[in-house]
C-alpha cells in the first residue's frame, strides 16, 4: 500500500509597504535634528513611523512598528527620542540617532489619543480612549501614577491659532494699561494713586485668525522658521523592485485599470463611465472614451492581448479592440492607441465583474442579482447560471488550466466552481465581512482573498484549506495583485497603503499555524478579560501599570514555583544545620536544586531575588497582583531577607509596598504579619536612610569634582606640546565637563525621583496598622 505525499506550501511574508505618506490617524510633529529645525517631520504611517526631509520630499529614516496602527508621536525635549503611540495602548520610545526602540510601555487597553514629554523629557504622559491619564517614568521605565483621561472627542475643520506673548511684552502692556488709567483718573479728578490695572485672559492668550481647511484636522503642528518651503504634491504609480513613485497622472473617479499590452498605456475605468487611456512615459491623458452610461466596475483582458471587456452599472457588457491611430495632437510621426467597439452583450442586472477564461472559451459575468453568469466568449451564448450567494459577487477569477471559477461575495463566503458542469466544489466561510477581491496564484489551484475585515487569507482550492493568513493592513482591503511567477503579492487597502508581500523558500506547516492561532487567540482572550480589582482603589483611578497578558500570568507562576523551590530549599539547609549540630562535625553540603544549578546561584535566596529580577518592570504588580494570599504571607518574610542582606532596596520596596497596598485588609487581620511587618518597618527605614546617604555623598562628591574641573580648565598640562595637541586637550577636558554637569543633573533628578520613597517610608501612619 502505497502513502500519498503531504502537499507542500510555501510561506508568504510581509514585504516593504509603499504609496503612503501619513496616516489620517496620527498627527504630526517637527523635529530638529542635526541642529535643523523646521526641516524635519515625523508622521504615523500604518504601524510604522517615518521621518520626512521637506526640503528634498524624501523619507530621511522611517522607525519599524509591529501590527498596530500609529495614532499619536511626541517628541522629547532632548531632541534625541520620540515617543510614538498605537491603537492597541501600546507607548514606544525610539532613538532618532540609531533609530532603534529604546523602551515599551504596556499599559493603556485602548487607542493611545495623547502624548506630551516634560519640559526636561524626563518623564511622559499619556491618554487614552479607556478614559485614563498615565505618567510615565522614563528612567525607571514605569508608570507612576494613572488619573482619570477625557472621555469626549471632536474634531473641527478649522485650526484655531494663539499666541502667548512673552513675560516683557505682558509688563510693557500692563504698564501702558496703567498709564492710560491715570490719564482717565486724572481728567475726571479722582485720586491717582488708587490706580490698579490687572491683565485680563485675552492679554496672555491671544487669539490669531484661523485656518480653514477643506475637511476635518486631524493633527498640526507649528515650526517658527524664516525660511519659506514650497510643497510638492505627489500621486503615485510604483515598480516593485525600488518601490519608488515613477509617474503622476491625475485621472476622473477611477473604479479598476488595466494595463494594455507592452505596460506602456494604463486605462482607467471611471465613475462617470468614461474609459480614460493614459501614456505612461509622458503621464499624459491621450483619450477618454464616453463607453457606458453607469459606472464602470470590471475591466478584463482578452487573454489573446488584442482587446478587453468592460462591464458596467447600465447592465451592458462591451468587447472593444486595441487599435493604433494617426492623431495630429499626440504625434505627427508616430501612431497612439485607442479602443475600438466591436459588440454588446445586454444583461438584465448591473455588472459588478467580468472575466475571460485563459482558454478564451469562456466569459463570466457577476450580477447584482447574486448570480454568476457564464457565456461562450465566441458566440455569448449562455452556458451556465451559478447561484448560491445570499449578496452580490463583487470579485471573481478563473484558474489557468480555465477548469475552477472561484467567486467572492459581500456574504463573506467564497464558492469554488467547476467550469465543466457549473457545480459548486466547496463553500468557505472565508472572512468577517464581505470579501472585495481574490485571484489565483499563475498555474496553480491556490488563490488569495481580501477583504473589509482588514486580512489577506491564502486557501488551496483542491484540499478546501485555509493556508495563512497574512495581516498588516489598519483598514479595508480593497483589491490585490498576484505577480506572473507567483512570488509577490501586492495589497491595497483603504488605509492608503501598497503593502508587498514574498514568498519565501520556508516551508509551511498547517498544523504549527492553526496551533500558533489558537495560542493568539487564548492570549487575547486573556488581555480582554477585564480590567483588575485592586482593593481600596475605585475605576476611577487605576494604579496598576500593565495590562493582563500571558506574560504576566507566567510571571506569576514563576515567583509561585521559585517560592516554592526556596522553603523546600531552606528546610534542607536548616535541617543540614541541625544534623551538623546533633553529630559535631560537619558534614557534607546538600545537593543544590538543579535550577540553582542552571542560574549559577548557590543560595535559595538569591534564586528568589534573580526570578524576581526577571520579571519585566512594566508586568511586576500585575504578576504580583495574581499571587494567593498564602503566597504573599511567604513573599514578605522573603523580602525581610533582602533587606537584611541590602539586595535590591528599590525592588524589595516596591514589592512590599504594593503587596501591602492590596492586601492591606488581610494583612491588619493576621495577628501571625504583625511582627514581620514591624521588623520589615524598622529595616525599611534603615536600608532607605543608608540609600539617602550614599546619594547624598556622591553628589557631593560630583559637585566637588566639578568645582576642581573649572578651577583648572585654564591650566596648559603640558607646555611642550604641539599646538594640535593642545587643542585636542581642550576638547577632551570640555566633554569631561559637560559629561560631568550631565551626571550631576542626573543625579539630582534621582534624588528627587527617591523622595517619594523616603517620605512613604518615613510616615508613622502608613506602617501603623490596627492592631487588635
Amino acid at each position: 500500500m502505497k502513502m500519498g505525499l503531504t502537499k507542500q506550501y510555501l510561506r508568504n511574508v510581509p514585504g516593504p509597504v509603499f504609496g503612503l505618506i501619513a496616516s489620517q490617524k496620527s498627527n504630526i510633529v517637527f523635529l530638529e535634528i542635526r541642529g535643523q529645525s523646521g526641516k524635519y517631520c515625523a508622521v504615523g504611517a500604518c504601524e510604522d513611523v517615518i521621518i520626512w526631509d521637506l526640503r528634498t520630499g524624501e523619507k530621511f529614516l522611517t522607525l519599524k512598528g509591529e501590527k498596530h496602527e500609529v495614532t499619536k508621536v511626541a517628541k522629547s525635549a532632548d531632541k534625541n527620542h520620540i515617543a510614538v503611540g498605537y491603537n492597541d495602548g501600546m507607548i514606544r520610545v525610539f532613538d532618532l540617532n540609531t533609530g532603534e526602540l529604546a523602551v515599551n510601555f504596556s499599559g493603556h487597553k485602548s487607542t493611545i489619543t495623547a502624548l506630551q514629554y516634560d519640559h526636561q523629557g524626563l518623564r511622559l504622559v499619556s491618554g487614552s480612549k479607556d478614559t485614563f491619564v498615565k505618567f510615565w517614568d522614563l528612567e525607571t521605565q514605569h508608570c507612576f501614577k494613572t488619573l482619570v483621561g477625557h472621555r469626549s472627542e471632536g474634531n473641527e475643520n478649522s485650526i484655531e491659532v494663539f499666541r502667548l506673548p512673552t513675560e516683557d511684552e505682558l509688563k510693557k502692556h500692563l504698564t501702558k494699561r496703567k498709564k492710560k488709567l491715570k490719564r482717565k483718573l486724572k481728567d475726571s479728578g479722582a485720586d491717582e494713586e488708587d490706580v490698579q490695572a490687572e491683565l485680563k485672559l485675552e492679554d496672555e492668550i491671544q487669539r490669531l485668525k484661523p485656518i480653514k481647511m477643506s475637511s476635518k484636522v486631524v493633527s498640526a503642528d507649528i515650526v517658527m522658521e524664516k525660511d519659506n518651503h514650497t510643497k510638492k504634491e505627489r500621486k503615485l504609480r510604483y515598480l516593485i523592485s525600488t518601490i519608488q513613485c515613477i509617474r503622476n497622472m491625475s485621472c476622473d473617479y477611477s473604479l479598476c485599470s488595466i494595463f494594455a499590452p507592452g505596460d506602456r498605456h494604463v486605462i482607467l475605468g471611471t465613475k462617470n463611465g468614461k474609459l480614460q487611456i493614459f501614456d505612461i512615459a509622458s503621464g499624459s491623458l491621450l483619450e477618454s472614451i464616453e463607453a457606458h452610461s453607469g459606472a464602470v466596475w470590471s475591466l478584463s483582458m482578452l487573454p489573446d492581448k488584442r482587446g478587453i471587456v468592460s462591464g458596467s452599472a447600465d447592465h451592458d457588457v462591451k468587447f472593444w479592440n486595441f487599435e493604433l491611430i494617426t492623431d495630429p495632437s499626440f504625434s505627427t510621426t508616430s501612431k497612439r492607441l485607442t479602443l475600438e467597439h466591436v459588440k454588446t452583450l445586454k444583461m438584465d442586472e448591473d455588472v459588478l465583474c467580468v472575466k475571460y477564461s485563459p482558454d478564451q472559451r469562456l466569459l463570466a459575468v457577476a450580477l447584482l442579482d447574486n448570480t454568476v453568469k457564464v457565456f461562450f466568449a465566441d458566440t455569448l451564448k449562455f452556458f451556465l447560471s451559478l447561484y448560491g450567494h445570499k449578496l452580490p459577487v463583487l470579485c471573481m477569477d478563473i484558474s489557468t488550466d480555465s477548469s475552477l471559477l472561484i467567486t467572492g461575495s459581500a456574504d463573506r463566503n467564497v464558492k469554488i466552481w467547476g467550469l465543466d458542469f457549473g457545480d459548486c466544489h466547496k463553500s468557505i466561510f472565508a472572512h468577517d465581512d464581505s470579501i472585495m477581491c481574490l485571484q489565483f496564484v499563475p498555474k496553480t489551484h491556490l488563490f488569495f482573498t481580501g477583504s473589509k475585515d482588514r486580512k489577506i487569507k491564502q486557501w488551496d482550492a483542491d484540499n478546501f484549506e485555509h493556508i495563512i493568513t497574512l495581516e498588516g493592513h489598519h483598514a479595508e482591503v480593497w483589491c490585490l495583485a498576484v505577480s506572473p511567477n507567483g512570488s509577490h503579492i501586492v495589497t491595497g487597502s483603504h488605509d492608503k497603503s501598497l503593502r508587498l508581500w514574498e514568498k519565501t523558500k520556508e516551508p509551511l506547516i498547517l498544523e504549527e499555524e492553526r496551533e500558533m492561532a489558537r495560542e493568539k487567540q487564548d492570549e487575547e482572550a486573556v488581555a480582554d478579560s477585564g480590567e483588575p480589582v485592586v482593593p481600596g482603589e475605585t475605576n476611577t483611578e487605576v494604579g496598576l501599570a500593565g495590562k493582563k497578558t500571558i506574560e504576566t500570568v507566567k510571571g506569576a507562576e514563576r515567583i509561585m514555583e521559585a517560592i516554592e523551590l526556596y522553603k523546600e530549599e531552606t528546610e534542607k539547609l536548616k535541617y543540614y544545620e541541625l544534623e551538623c549540630k546533633k553529630l559535631k562535625k560537619q558534614l557534607p553540603a546538600p545537593a543544590l536544586h538543579p535550577m540553582m544549578i542552571a542560574y549559577g546561584v548557590t543560595t535559595p535566596s538569591k534564586y528568589m531575588l534573580m526570578m524576581l529580577k526577571k520579571i519585566r518592570s512594566s508586568e511586576l504588580e500585575e504578576s504580583l497582583l495574581v499571587l494567593p494570599f498564602s503566597y504573599v504571607i511567604d513573599l514578605l518574610k522573603i523580602l525581610e531577607v533582602f533587606l537584611d542582606s541590602g539586595w535590591e532596596i528599590e525592588l524589595t520596596c516596591r514589592c512590599l509596598f504594593f503587596l501591602l497596598r492590596v492586601h492591606h485588609g488581610q494583612i491588619t487581620s493576621n495577628q501571625v504579619l504583625l511582627p514581620v511587618i514591624d521588623r520589615l518597618k524598622e529595616k525599611t527605614l534603615h536600608r532607605v536612610q543608608e540609600l539617602k546617604d550614599r546619594i547624598g555623598f556622591n553628589l557631593a562628591g560630583l559637585q566637588h569634582l566639578q568645582r576642581e574641573m573649572e578651577q583648572s580648565a585654564d591650566v596648559t598640562f603640558f607646555m611642550d606640546a604641539s599646538d594640535r595637541f593642545k587643542t585636542k586637550k581642550k576638547k577632551e577636558k570640555k566633554k569631561a565637563i559637560l559629561s560631568i554637569k550631565f551626571c550631576i543633573k542626573h543625579i539630582i533628578y534621582i534624588f528627587i525621583q527617591k523622595t517619594w520613597l523616603i517620605a512613604i517610608i518615613c510616615s508613622e501612619n502608613f506602617w501603623e496598622l490596627p492592631r487588635s
